[in-house]
């Protein structure tokens, strides 16, 4: 029987891309607001973006987890995949990289990625990053920037964070309603990626503007094929392609990002379209869990308020309460993996190619794991065991950097406000990917 759905199994990734139109849209379409108990458990498909957009995803998951922790879902919009809901499962299969692999060419790290074979690859549409490889090749890249997020180049950081941090909190207005989310969370991670790569900050919103477009080129509301998004990311390689070039040839090379990419004999030397998605990976990652963690916990600490007192009594909780946010918001929301041969993992038999997403979104909020886990509790004894950072040799190179931004700019407020108020309904990002905020009405009260 015609259900009317596109088959998307044999689609090149431009192709599949493409297809994420209004029109697609309304074939896979779902109801977020729908009873989760009343779908059959074969029916259960926790992909869809507008689950995530209208925050109904959590029950879905909750179910998964109960009754069925690596479920198959034989039809979507990003064609089959294995779904893998518990904390220990995702960590067991972070762990072995040869058989659940994120490379590129079998799918990569998103559940749109689609297998491909190299030769005749439009580079175009092609960024190969090192969060797309396995070792040794990803070890080798990873550890082209690792000295930048190392204790002794982060300690230097942390008078400039704070001043910046200051700047920008003593800016904002009091008693008015303005957003969170363009007014500090955006303003600090964007003005923070400046200097990690030795940018004027006045061009720091070009990489916002980028990391955006990364991470929504399949939103049909943002672009309207491949190809326009693709030519905004190209205006990226466009921007570092001579400050990289200069970096490469000089004699004194500095302590940022772009001169490790330029210097290192694993990346000096890469062609054009792996150095843009290099960048955009570190852009990304930059951005990303910041920028949702410090929405997500003011987001919290009015649903919990009294968490919030408890804080203002006990500043020293704040870096439990930091990673607390970082395990509530999950700002990566999966990533995926692909089975590179036949195997069985928790009694369900895989076959080489089959695509697994890896939803930390769900493990981050594992009963097995986190008591109450849908509670935000700032002095939660286990938080350091959320896995808000990915797992094992992906884990984010740059976590303590984030840690460290969110820590300061949580003691910052602390001085300053007694209340940082929601006064309207938050706004989340139609991904699956991520789990972002993409407006935040507040309003502020002074102590």
């Amino acid at each position: 029987m015609n259900t009317g759905k596109v088959d998307v199994s044999e689609l090149t990734t431009a192709e599949r891309f493409a297809l994420l139109n209004k029109e697609v849209q309304a074939k896979y379409a779902v109801d977020p607001h729908r009873d989760v108990d009343q779908i059959p458990l074969a029916e259960l498909s926790p992909e869809h973006p507008s689950l995530f957009q209208h925050q109904s995803m959590f029950k879905y998951f909750a179910r998964l987890r109960t009754e069925d922790p690596v479920h198959r879902t034989e039809d979507s919009m990003f064609g089959p995949y294995w779904s893998i809901t518990k904390h220990q499962d995702i960590m067991d299969i972070e762990r072995n990289f040869k058989v659940f692999s994120s490379e590129q060419r079998y799918g990569g790290i998103q559940l749109a990625g689609k297998p491909y074979d190299e030769e005749g690859v439009d580079p175009r549409f092609n960024l190969p990053m090192f969060i797309m490889m396995d070792p040794p090749k990803h070890t080798a890249q990873r550890k082209a920037v690792q000295p930048m997020f190392v204790q002794r180049s982060l300690k230097p950081l942390e008078p400039i964070i704070r001043e910046r941090a200051q700047a920008i909190l003593e800016q904002l207005p009091i008693d008015e309603e303005f957003d969170w989310v363009t007014e500090v969370s955006i303003e600090l991670t964007s003005q923070m990626l400046a200097i990690l790569f030795d940018i004027p900050q006045e061009d720091r919103m070009l990489l916002i503007r980028w990391s955006d477009a990364a991470t929504n080129n399949a939103n049909p509301e943002l672009f309207s094929s491949v190809e326009e998004a693709f030519k905004e990311l190209w205006q990226c390689f466009e921007y570092f392609s001579n400050i990289f070039k200069k970096r490469k040839a000089s004699a004194t090379p500095g302590h940022d990002l772009i001169s490790m990419l330029a210097q290192s004999e694993s990346t000096k030397e890469m062609p054009s379209n792996e150095l843009l998605g290099n960048l955009l990976l570190l852009i990304v990652g930059g951005n990303e869990t910041t920028r949702n963690s410090i929405s997500g916990g003011v987001k919290f600490f009015n649903e919990y308020p009294d968490e919030f007192e408890r804080l203002t009594r006990n500043p020293n909780l704040v870096p439990s309460a930091v990673l607390e946010m970082i395990r509530m918001q999950s700002a990566i929301a999966h990533m995926a993996r692909t089975a590179t041969e036949d195997t069985e993992f928790r009694g369900k038999k895989m076959k080489k190619g089959d695509r697994l997403a890896l939803w930390y979104v769900s493990a981050n909020r594992d009963e097995d794991v986190f008591p109450q886990p849908d509670h935000f509790r700032i002095d939660r004894e286990n938080i350091r065991t959320h896995l808000g950072f990915g797992y094992g040799i992906h884990r984010c190179v740059g976590y303590r950097l984030a840690e460290m931004q969110l820590q300061i700019l949580w003691e910052e407020i602390l001085q300053r406000f007694k209340r940082v108020e929601i006064v309207g309904a938050p706004e989340f990002q139609w991904s699956s990917f991520l789990h972002g905020i993409t407006k935040l009405p507040v309003r502020l009260q002074h102590k």
